[in-house]
Order: C-alpha cells, then structure tokens, then sequence
C-alpha cells in the first residue's frame, strides 16, 4: 500500500489529475484502472476521479506503483548553480509580487518555457525556479501563460499551487483582461474591431505552426492607437488564448505584424529594419487588469526602447 497526504500546494484539485501528476512515470491505464477497481481510498473512503482533494486528506493506493514523483520537485542542482543571485536578478524584471503570484516584464528573446534548442536553464521558468528557490519558496513558480520568444512584456506566474489552478481558471474565465502593442503594416479598414477567425496547430519538421480557418474558434479584439503612413500602432485584447494568434490573425487580414519572421512580409520586414531600426518581432504585452481576493490587479508595461525607438521613427516618417 502506498499512504500519501495532500501537502499544502496539491490541494483544491481533482483526484484524477494529481494521480497522473504524482505517478507520471505510470500508463495512464494503470491509474484510471486503481480508481475504476476501487484500490484507492481518500481518508478511508473510497476515492472517484473527479472528487476535489483538499489539504491534509490521506490517500492510499492499494496497488504496487512506481515511487511517487514529487508534485512539486526541488530545483535542481544545476539550474541553482548556473544562475548566481545577481544575474537571475538582472535577468528577470519583476513588475510586483506576493505570497500568490509574481508578474515579470519578459524581454524580448527569452523563451518563456524550455526547448529543444536553447541551453539547460536558459529560459524564463527556469531562472523563475531559482528566483523561488532564493525567495524561499518551497514550491517551483509555474507560468499560467505564455509570451513567444520575441514578444515582451508582462506575464505572470503562480508561487503555490492553489494560486496556479486559480489563475488559470481565471483564464478559462475570460477573467483575465490582456492587451498587447503591435505595429502592423498598413492602416486598417476600420479604427476598431473583432477578428473571429478558427485557428488550428499544425507540427512540422521546421516547428508548429497556425493555420487559418480551421480548428478552434479564436476571437481577438482590436483598436488602432495611431496611424504612421504606411505602419498602425494597434491595440489588442484577446478573448481566446491560442499559440501565434495576434501574430496568424493579423497577417490574415493582410495587416502582418512588422518583424514577424513567421506570418509576416520579408520584404518588408527587410525594410524596417533598415527605415525604422526594428530587428525583431514588434509585439509587447503592455496590460493585465485581472480581480484577486477582492481586490483589482491593474498593471502596464511601457514600450521597450528598441520598440518605442521604431515608433518614434514610423512617426518622423509620417
């Protein structure tokens, strides 16, 4: 029999998934079926998939599994040696925080999670688990969104387990208000609108990719802040969440974003780089406005300069 108890970050969640978090090494059948043979009991009742588990319940699993991973593993050795206290605090900007979540300003060229082609410990969860392991913390922060490598910006992240499931059920609530800065070619038909467009991912050999017009129904709102000639500074609210939306959405209507090596025109890319000195993606997360116990969060990021120095000459242009 293995005897567990739910520690202070595994609460407020369902039975089923914290089985498939702490046994992850296990088939997915062997777990459904403990719960379907009723080998598994919650403070001595028998326990059911979708049952919300709370702190301090035992759960005992009559059954022989592999040993339990940890929900919330340590921060490793090699990523607290990497990083020393000063560079992981020149890294990461932090825009406010507490005992629930801290929100960071990510620079552009950071990936937000690890990957395939970027040094162990060189992302910006990464440098979070050493900032919590620094702070104290005794659980990993863990991003409840996600910025693509170029954009920057605010995001935020949980620092216990509860705050993580509650972000993201605020998320899925549509009770999370973001709103990005993007300046795209050309001046849209009109000074304000919705793009309803469905977006699918679709995985390749050169990386995944959206595509439009099926899949998923994606809603992205948008306003023009102000028109440069042949550039509009444009802001924009997502009502769905999905990978490249802002970036798959814009350069459907014709309107790419300036930089965007992926959806966007080459040529002209090539040329603001050399007209408005603009040498990446130009997409920045400049607003969360969101309610936590009672009380509104309302937070706005400014322009980088790399960014604010291309509006600046879209504007002498003009």
């Amino acid at each position: 029999m293995i005897e567990q108890v739910v520690g202070p970050h595994d609460g407020g969640q369902r039975l089923d998934r914290w089985l498939r978090k702490a046994f992850a090494g296990e088939a997915l059948s062997t777990l459904f079926g403990i719960l379907r043979k009723k080998k598994l009991r919650i403070n001595g009742k028998v326990g059911k998939g979708p049952e919300q588990i709370e702190v301090g319940d035992v759960i005992q699993i009559y059954e022989n599994l592999s040993a339990i991973t940890p929900v919330t593993p340590p921060v490793t050795t090699t990523f607290r040696n990497t990083w020393r206290k000063q560079e992981v605090d020149e890294r990461l900007c932090v825009v406010t925080s507490n005992v629930d979540f801290v929100v960071l300003d990510k620079p552009s060229g950071l990936a937000s999670q690890p990957g395939t082609n970027q040094k162990p410990g060189d992302s910006l969860v990464e440098l979070l688990w050493v900032w919590g392991d620094q702070q104290g913390l005794d659980f990993k922060p863990a991003l409840v969104q996600r910025l693509d490598q170029e954009t920057s910006g605010l995001i935020v992240a949980g620092l216990t387990g509860p705050a993580v499931r509650s972000l993201n059920a605020l998320i899925r609530a549509h009770g999370m208000r973001k709103e990005y800065l993007a300046l795209v070619a050309g001046q849209m038909d009109e000074p304000s609108g919705t793009i309803n467009i469905a977006l699918e991912r679709v995985d390749s050999p050169l990386g995944a990719k959206m595509e439009v017009g099926k899949g998923k129904e994606c809603i992205t709102h948008y306003q023009v802040e102000k028109t440069f000639g042949e550039y509009s500074l444009v802001r924009i609210r997502l009502e769905t969440g999905r990978m490249h939306q802002i970036r798959t959405h814009f350069a459907a209507l014709g309107h790419p974003l300036l930089g965007d090596g992926r959806y966007g025109d080459f040529a002209l890319n090539r040329e603001v780089k050399r007209t408005l000195g603009l040498r990446r993606l130009f997409l920045h997360s400049t607003l969360l406005e969101f309610t936590w116990k009672g009380k509104n969060v309302h937070l706005v990021c400014k322009l980088p300069n790399d960014l604010q120095s291309a509006v600046d000459a879209a504007v002498a242009q003009s």
